[in-house]
């Protein structure tokens, strides 16, 4: 009978795809990711009872336990089948102690891909749980827990409410905001960088040119004028050609770390798109597990390369090469990422599926194929009067290899690609060449670049920070904290100098270039630089790049069974609180406030600072023996406390301005929480972001913004009723929907929308969730953490033997969050 064999899995579509392999007999079931967690009463963590977890069923989660309790009770046989990992063991610990299943006697199964031959073998050959892999996901979730629990609260009292920070996250927000420290910090120098073009003869082609640079740079224009003068009409003449052969080998296949930074670099995919459209690859049986620190390939997985590769493109591009895990501690040592058939280069399903498939599947062949074969040349061009040397290189591609399938992209901007750098006409050493035009051309130094997702990813794991499964997350958090915002922003014009030789005179101008344009980067914001701040000066040890990754390696040994996970928390939790209480009693509020000087016209001090809605200037100050109060700006986009001059905040108080009448209504242009926007009876209406300036723009563009935004009004308003003129039907981002008195009501599945009657809709608002009222609560919530943030200091017992706390974690029913 198919209810004596149960199989739980974390998601659907796992379980819809495993159940085609295992047939008739199973009853697969899913139990849709974690379904408990950390109770958030005094953290749910027992301080006093040496660290106990007390763990609560998530409300969304209820019905699946009962689901799954009732096909438990009747089943003979239990397999659990979460993923491999440390989560993945987590989450089968919590369906046993949940379902009241007994380790000794429930099957732990678990597979890298979802292929009818790995089902089959994990079926032949389960194991029990493995308590180590818990023990270390545990003691993640707890110490990350405290973290943030106790943290956070102290931020709502000296930062500013609603604030939050996290033992990782607070690490990669210290990196971006270093960074951007060191960017401010940095000043451009120049040099004059030497270019000549020469004019050759090509039997085959008839003339070429052959570009060539001086391996020297000149500091100043007149040394830069100096030298053409000695090149103006001085004899030119090849002094050596030198070919080397080289090569160029193939990358490892994908980790999760390298699919991220590639898949950003090549797709254009947010870190955590490419681990959601990876985990839709991995449930549906196409790719195998893609969280994993490993670069190993399977037997299987080589030979079925082997075969694909001969196919396609013959017995001389095949190599067999095995890969070393570079990483440390690697908890996931089992494959690569790898399609599971290797003879497969596409799939069926959504682009951005396809496109990612397609990636991993050049990736793991290209691993497989022969070198790249190369041949650098390399020509010293001499000339007389002087033993300066101009440089020209130039590479052939004899064989290309793995080229043919995939090339690695690279984060550094600036840098060509030499497999491109194409062929040099033919040359024989002594020839005279004869320069068509000789240039100097100033160049700066580059500032460090800002970091994209798939550099702070790379940065992550050379730091030892988190693990391949917290990178998404922890990039996606730090954007949703708004701490950290991903955007473009546009250069800014700057000068430099060039000289020309060319026709046996010297031609000297000034030319303008774009520079510092960025595409998709990360930059702090100004609560993130402030938030830094004060976590760096107040918990040090805890922001410090070192200690996040000491932890990695305690959790690593925790897993390897090597440590007790209390103890290590013990280690950790005591002299942190003392540091949580010393900050509370003793540090100052942070709002990074900064003086920019006085106002010429008031003779009012002017600063800036982190307010209640977010950065603001202050022209003023409130006296006590004055009824003079001070006046507030919001800083605009682009603008930041480090950074803004006092020029630039006086120009924010020239707003609100008054533009005109429109309809016997006064327009007004000003600057508000969610940026500039124009104002017309009562209504609100945004300016367009790198269009419209508050400061300079007139009644016309502002009457023009305004009629946009009534037509979209229009278009996006489908019905209103004579009955109640607040009830209206609106086709929102999502669909339509019901707006009735400031609330919004979801409509129906299957509801025609131009069939909807008033009393249709009615009942739809009166059976619909009301909306909710959660500002007070929110208030009483942090007021109950800011007060629990602090314990008076708890003296916990002494570390239980490991036997005695999985002992004591089976009895109080423990459990984890997948994150």
């Amino acid at each position: 009978m198919k209810e004596e064999n149960l199989v739980i899995v974390e998601s659907p579509a796992k379980a819809k795809t495993i159940e085609k392999f295992l047939g008739e007999d199973f009853l697969v079931m899913s139990s849709f990711g974690h379904i408990r967690d950390l109770d958030k009463k005094d953290f749910g963590i027992d301080l006093n009872n040496n660290y106990t977890p007390r763990y609560v069923v998530s409300e969304d989660k209820k019905k699946v336990v009962a689901e799954l309790k009732k096909a438990a009770k009747k089943a003979k046989t239990i397999w659990i089948a979460s993923d491999e990992d440390r989560e993945g063991e987590a989450i089968g610990w919590h369906l046993m102690e949940v379902l009241g299943l007994s380790p000794d006697s429930t099957n732990r199964i678990v597979f890298h891909e979802i292929t009818k031959s790995a089902i089959t073998k994990a079926i032949e050959s389960p194991r029990l749980l493995d308590l180590n892999l818990v023990d270390a996901q545990q003691a993640r979730r707890i110490l990350d827990r405290l973290v943030g629990f106790e943290i956070s609260p102290v931020l709502w009292k000296k930062v500013k409410p609603s604030l939050s920070a996290g033992r990782v996250q607070s690490v990669a927000v210290r990196l971006i905001v270093d960074q951007e420290r060191d960017i401010q910090k940095f000043k451009p120098t120049s040099a004059f960088r030497v270019t000549s073009v020469f004019d050759t003869e090509d039997p085959k082609r008839g003339k070429a040119e052959l570009k060539a640079e001086l391996g020297t740079r000149f500091k100043t224009h007149g040394e830069t004028q100096e030298f053409l003068e000695k090149c103006n009409g001085a004899n030119f003449h090849i002094d050596s050609i030198v070919k080397k052969p080289a090569k160029k080998s193939p990358t490892p296949p994908f980790i999760t770390s390298t699919l991220q930074q590639e898949a950003s670099r090549k797709l254009g995919f947010p870190v955590s798109m490419t681990m959601s459209v990876a985990q839709k690859l991995y449930e549906a049986g196409k790719i195998t597990y893609m969280r994993t620190d490993s670069t190993n390939l399977s037997q299987l997985a080589l030979d079925a390369s082997k075969d694909a590769i001969v196919d396609k493109y013959g017995e001389n591009y095949h190599h067999l090469r095995t890969f070393k895990t570079k990483a440390k501690g690697a908890q996931e040592a089992h494959e690569a990422i790898r399609p599971t058939y290797m003879n497969q280069s596409t799939v069926d399903g959504t682009p951005q599926e396809q496109k990612l498939y397609e990636l991993i599947w050049k990736r793991t062949i290209a691993s497989q194929m022969a070198d790249a074969k190369l041949e650098r040349t390399t020509v010293k061009i001499g000339f007389s009067g002087s033993d300066e040397l101009f440089i020209a290189t130039g590479e052939v591609l004899v064989f290309d290899g793995f080229l043919s399938v995939y090339l690695e992209s690279t984060d550094d901007e600036t840098q060509e690609n030499s497999i491109h750098k194409g062929l040099l006409p033919p040359l024989s050493e002594g020839q005279d060449l004869i320069p068509k035009e000789i240039v100097g051309t100033q160049r700066f130094s580059q500032k460090p670049p800002r970091f994209t997702e798939a550099s702070l990813v790379r940065k992550l794991e050379e730091q030892g920070i988190g693990r391949p499964s917290t990178y998404a997350p922890t990039i996606t958090t730090i954007q949703n904290r708004n701490y950290i915002v991903k955007e473009d922003r546009e250069g800014v014009v700057r000068e430099y100098q060039m000289l020309t030789l060319k026709n046996g005179g010297i031609h000297s101008e000034t030319c303008t270039e774009i520079t510092g344009a960025e595409r998709g980067k990360l930059f702090p914001t100004d609560i993130g630089l402030v938030v830094n701040d004060f976590l760096v000066k107040n918990f040090d040890s805890i922001v410090d790049y070192k200690f996040t990754a000491k932890v990695e390696k305690e959790f690593d040994e925790i897993a390897e069974g090597k440590r007790v996970w209390t103890e290590m928390i013990d280690e950790f939790y005591v002299p942190f609180h003392e540091i949580i209480e010393d900050v509370i009693e003793n540090s100052e509020r942070s709002t990074g406030e900064r003086q920019l000087g006085i106002d010429p016209k008031t003779e009012k001090p002017v600063s800036v600072r982190i307010g209640r809605y977010g950065p603001m200037a202050q022209l003023g100050v409130t006296q006590e023996d004055s009824e003079e109060k001070p006046q507030f700006a919001s800083l605009r986009h682009g603008q930041s406390i480090e950074t803004i001059t006092l020029e630039d905040a006086l120009d924010l108080f020239k707003l609100p301005r008054q533009l005109g009448e429109y309809e016997d209504k006064v327009v007004t242009v000003a600057v508000g929480r969610f940026g500039p926007y124009v104002r017309h009876d009562s209504k609100f209406v945004s300016l367009k972001k790198d269009v419209d300036d508050p400061l300079s723009i007139e009644l016309d563009r502002a009457v023009e913004l305004i009629e946009e935004k009534r037509e979209k009004d229009r278009k996006a308003l489908l019905r209103t009723f004579d009955e109640d003129p607040d009830l209206r039907v609106i086709q929102g981002r999502w669909g339509p929907y019901i707006a009735y008195q400031k609330a919004n009501y979801k409509i129906p599945k299957d509801t025609v929308v131009e069939e909807l009657t008033f009393e249709g809709c009615m009942k739809v608002v009166e059976e619909g969730p009301k909306p909710k009222k959660g500002a007070a609560k929110k208030t009483t919530a942090k007021k109950t953490a800011t007060k629990k943030a602090a314990p008076k200091k708890a003296a916990p017992k002494k570390a239980a033997t490991k036997s005695t706390v999985k002992k004591t974690a089976t009895k109080k029913k423990p459990t984890t969050d997948k994150k």
